[in-house]
């Protein structure tokens, strides 16, 4: 099969934002939409159509799919050490362009009715055509330097559009946070490339199955393992932690979280596309991607990924019960769920002989299909949270209730997700999350009743919000001077057909059939004893959520708050991981490091610099007098010092 035409999915995100950057203004909103989301059309027929051909293609003899790549080329040729670009297809990178192009063309959709009317409308589409050619150029690559590129990219593209209503200032204060904390993180994922680079001279990662390149590809520089292992066991695993830091980063683990949530000073249908297939699953994609090299090389340190998603998953769910902010109560539940599939992919190793056992089989597939389900349900969630203050101008729960009689599309699509989410059959997330946590319980059993506790308080706190939007109390007084109502069709048809899949892609394929850790088909298996019991406790969690939350008074929910105002203070101000930054960074950083430092900048530094500068015009001004032209001066001073040489010459 010719896959030449595979450029094209990033080549036309790339000049639709070229095209839109520099000539939308020039364009009516309809025409700029249309282009941009034309544009993306096409590139999804051409990922589903890559998709198709790549899985129909068959397996090879050993069992796996092919390793392709039809592009690949030098860019900086560097001795022993090359800087290549080119374009990848494994079922990693297929299923992540599924997954990329259909929720952000769903975006694009939806961006239509959203943001109709908005100032800036065609700069819009044109940082949401970056965006997706950003991260779609980041699944393809075919080396840790060019995932690298991109990766950056696709943190500029954030910092735009979370900053997109920059008049706002706490929308350029959400990007400039978003964008310093990230580059923390990424400045380890460099660090981590380079370590990397230098002991094996290569960029590139370990494929499992053949490689076939395409006509005229430059063929990869190989690992060389035996100098890097020569150099230090410990080589390839730190370069390993240290790039699982960037991925910390952009994936908002703990504790480098603190920018998402105030990412949702962005637009809404931004916020979809980040939470969903973008920026937050880059750090999930990361390590799948070297995964090779994580098992082969650093399996103890896989560890710290359990650890580190383990405390974030439970962290983010806790601070997600007591969030009023309807945007904030789904970004915590992205940073819970992000935090599920790291932990599915650490605990695919140690106390296992089997390199590649079903056991290590299991967490990797579990974390790729959660990845999938989870981009499908958390777009709907989000888009629906949209059409919701579309309607009633607000994000906060207060000024919802009682909206299901307003909008029943919203409100059906909105509970579909929150039951998927919740790990309720036969929706797509209960299949996902069964698996991780059957994976979780074989790696141990400690860390499988606490993932299982913390997918009982996703249901708590998803059906807090469900019933907070749609049931409990109304704010009658606020919808009787603004009425709401359904959204147009251009942002509903979104959420159907994002529900649709939600309800069919867990049973309906096989995923371990496409995906899985050794290329291999993998057959999923139902664990019956988690399956029932993470459905009991789900519907349990649910069960308690409707007694608390349905009806239009909710005398236990005050109850709670009073008892114990200090621990829903807590919760509800992030148990203080702000207060804690701005602590550090300013009574500790600023004050005991920055401020010194500059202090010793402008005297000693700046000070030694002056005094030099003043003893050279001192030193000028002392012997102006001695050029002053003055030809008789001049005989003065030449007899004067004759003279003076003849004495001493006499006296010696």
């Amino acid at each position: 099969m010719d896959y030449s035409f595979v450029f094209l999915i990033l080549l036309l995100p790339a000049l639709t934002f070229v095209v839109l950057g520099l000539a939308g203004m020039k364009m009516s909103h309809k025409v700029a939409g249309l282009i941009g989301t034309t544009s993306l059309g096409i590139v999804t027929v051409l990922s589903y159509y890559t998709a198709f051909c790549y899985f129909t293609a068959g397996r090879g003899a050993d069992g796996t799919f092919a390793t392709l790549v039809p592009y690949n080329f030098t860019w900086l040729p560097l001795g022993a050490l090359n800087f290549d670009l080119g374009i990848l297809l494994d079922p990693i990178s297929v299923m992540m362009l599924i997954v990329i192009s259909t929720v952000s063309l769903m975006v694009h959709i939806y961006s239509f009715g959203y943001m109709h009317g908005e100032k800036g409308f065609q700069r819009y589409y044109a940082f949401l055509s970056l965006f997706t050619m950003s991260m779609l150029g980041l699944v393809v690559a075919t080396n840790i330097f060019q995932m690298y590129l991109f990766w950056e990219l696709v943190g500029v593209s954030s910092y735009l559009l979370i900053g997109f209503y920059y008049p706002l200032h706490a929308a350029v204060a959400a990007s400039k946070k978003a964008f310093i904390v990230t580059r923390f993180a990424d400045m380890f994922f460099l660090i981590g490339i380079l370590l990397f680079g230098y002991y094996t001279n290569s960029f590139s990662f370990s494929f499992a199955g053949d490689i076939v390149m395409g006509n005229g590809a430059a063929p990869f520089i190989p690992v060389d393992v035996v100098k890097a292992v020569a150099a230090g066991g410990f080589i390839i695993p730190t370069a390993l932690v240290l790039m699982f830091i960037g991925g910390a980063g952009k994936s908002a683990m703990f504790p480098l979280h603190i920018w998402l949530p105030d990412a949702m000073e962005g637009p809404t249908p931004v916020s979809a596309l980040i939470h969903a297939a973008t920026m937050v699953v880059a750090g999930v994609f990361q390590i799948a991607r070297m995964f090779p090299l994580w098992i082969e090389y650093a399996p103890e340190q896989m560890s710290i990924v359990v650890y580190v998603g383990v405390f974030t998953a439970f962290y983010a769910a806790a601070v997600a019960c007591a969030q009023s902010d309807i945007k904030r109560v789904l970004a915590f539940s992205t940073i819970s769920q992000i935090a599920f599939m790291m932990v599915a992919l650490g605990v695919c190793l140690p106390g296992h002989e089997a390199v590649l056992d079903n056991h290590a089989q299991l967490g990797y597939m579990a974390s790729m299909f959660h990845l999938f389900t989870h981009a499908m349900f958390k777009a709907c969630l989000f888009l629906g949270a949209g059409c919701i203050i579309h309607a009633v101008h607000s994000n906060e729960m207060s000024a919802m209730g009682g909206l299901r009689k307003y909008m029943p599309v919203t409100h059906i699509t909105f509970l579909i997700s929150c039951l998927a989410i919740s790990g309720i059959p036969p929706f797509s997330g209960f299949f996902s999350k069964d698996e991780i946590i059957t994976a979780c319980f074989a790696y141990s059993p400690v860390v499988g009743w606490i993932m299982t506790g913390i997918a009982a308080m996703t249901a708590f706190y998803m059906f807090r919000l469900y019933y907070g939007i749609f049931w409990g109390t109304e704010n009658k007084e606020l919808h009787a001077h603004h009425t709401p109502h359904e959204a147009p069709l251009t942002m509903t048809v979104p959420l159907i057909i994002l529900s649709v899949i939600t309800i069919t892609c867990g049973w309906a394929v096989n995923f371990g059939s496409f995906v899985s850790a050794s290329g291999q088909d993998y057959q999923i298996h139902l664990d019956t004893q988690v399956a029932v019991t993470s459905c009991v406790i789900a519907v349990i969690s649910i069960a308690l959520a409707t007694y608390i939350y349905k009806g239009e008074k909710q005398p236990v929910a005050d109850m709670l708050y009073r008892r114990f105002p200090k621990l829903h203070r807590a919760a509800y101000k992030r148990f203080y991981m702000d207060e804690v930054y701005m602590f550090v960074t300013h009574k500790i950083i600023f004050r005991l490091v920055s401020t010194p430092i500059a202090w010793f900048d402008r005297h000693v530094v700046d000070g030694t610099f002056d005094f030099l500068a003043w003893g050279a015009n001192e030193g000028g001004e002392s012997m102006r007098g001695w050029q002053s032209g003055d030809v008789r001066h001049y005989a003065v001073w030449f007899l004067s010092g004759a003279v003076a040489l003849t004495l001493v010459l006499l006296c010696i």
